[in-house]
């Protein structure tokens, strides 16, 4: 799908589901990787991952552009715009567009978990975390023991 292509489908579904014109940039941003699209706040353009397009299709793609679009709408209304404000659910449920996108295959096995263990030197309770921890600064949250590094992890 070029470009061209893509602004006319923004601009078709806009006035299909919405009843409103879009009238700013829809353009495919090959870097986004862990998400669909998003929604660009100050010049009020949607990016559209073409990774998310070659993995799922034009059918899913224009879920994630139904949903992009009620934040773009209801930023330019001035309504709540963003995913906790009630604006914003019921007018995805008004539409039929998804909260959430489907996890692009691959995308999420780059995800760290968790790279450093500690232990409580009093009771032993065991703290698992993705950045590593300033043992002198911090104690342990139950007995206020001390914290000691057990392992470091490599799991990315």
């Amino acid at each position: 799908m070029k470009e061209e292509e893509l602004q006319h489908l923004v601009e078709k579904v806009s006035l299909q589901y919405f009843k409103l014109p879009f009238c700013h940039k829809a353009l495919f941003n090959k870097r986004l990787r862990t998400t669909g699209g998003r929604y660009l706040l100050q010049s009020h353009h949607i990016e559209l991952s073409y990774n998310y397009y070659e993995a799922f299709g034009k059918e899913e793609l224009i879920e994630v552009i139904k949903h992009e679009l009620c934040h773009y709408h209801l930023h330019l209304a001035g309504k709540g715009y963003k995913h906790r404000d009630a604006d914003f659910r019921r007018l995805l449920a008004e539409v039929g567009a998804p909260r959430f996108c489907k996890t692009i295959p691959g995308a999420a096995s780059r995800r760290r978990l968790s790279s450093y263990m500690y232990e409580c030197t009093s009771c032993r309770l065991q703290y698992a975390r993705k950045r590593r921890v300033d043992t002198n600064r911090y104690r342990c949250g139950k007995c206020k023991g001390k914290l000691a590094e057990i392992k470091k992890c490599v799991d990315t």
